[in-house]
């Protein structure tokens, strides 16, 4: 099954009206597609814009998916700064990650970490760990250089996903591998893949 918990948006969003879609090699999504291939029943949380492929693909693994566009929520203009300009952290992580108690196997997290304010990345990371199941994994790509492409990520069975330009967006200063071990540092292990297309990868375990 798949669903959206979050303002119950659908997946038209996955319009070909939209920018084409560019193939590109993922060792990240790869690695993680065997784990996937070889189970039955995991809950996937997928980050990101809504991708009708993604749910398709998934469910036809005999997973569960839930939808999470956490960029599209921080928008909203009741996640607006206080007076001292700092954006309400803990309240968006309370209203839009509560899951009603379940818990995943898998994570798509997408370049997400990227376009989140610093505090606001850290708060998401940490909610995410604890909804995660122990041994489940999470993949999450970060730019090397500036890009203000937002882009949906569709999944293929080749070891490719098909990115896909949403619309611009403020991509904060990229971060770099010891700057990302910190951001995860409360899981068991990462593993990184630096791709062609200057984008690092990380693998990472709960």
């Amino acid at each position: 099954m798949a669903f959206n918990l979050f303002g119950n948006r659908s997946a038209k969003g996955d319009s070909d009206k939209l920018a084409a879609r560019v193939a590109r090699a993922s060792s990240g999504w790869a690695a993680l597609l065997k784990d996937l291939a070889g189970e039955q029943g995991e809950r996937v949380l997928d980050v990101g814009p809504t991708s009708s492929t993604n749910i398709n693909f998934l469910t036809g693994l005999g997973h569960s998916v839930y939808m999470a566009d956490l960029l599209g929520d921080v928008t909203d203009p009741r996640w607006t700064l206080s007076p001292e300009g700092v954006f309400p952290a803990e309240a968006f992580v309370a209203s839009n990650l509560d899951f009603s108690g379940r818990h995943f196997e898998t994570v798509l997290f997408w370049d997400t970490g990227d376009y989140l304010q610093g505090e606001l990345r850290e708060a998401v990371v940490d909610r995410i760990y604890e909804v995660m199941e122990p041994g489940g994994k999470l993949l999450a790509f970060f730019h090397v250089e500036p890009d203000h492409q937002l882009h949906r990520y569709h999944l293929r069975n080749d070891g490719f996903v098909d990115t896909q330009v949403v619309r611009t967006c403020q991509m904060n200063a990229p971060l770099n591998n010891r700057q990302i071990e910190r951001l995860f540092q409360r899981f068991r292990s990462s593993k990184f893949f630096l791709a062609k297309d200057h984008v690092r990868e990380v693998l990472v375990t709960r």
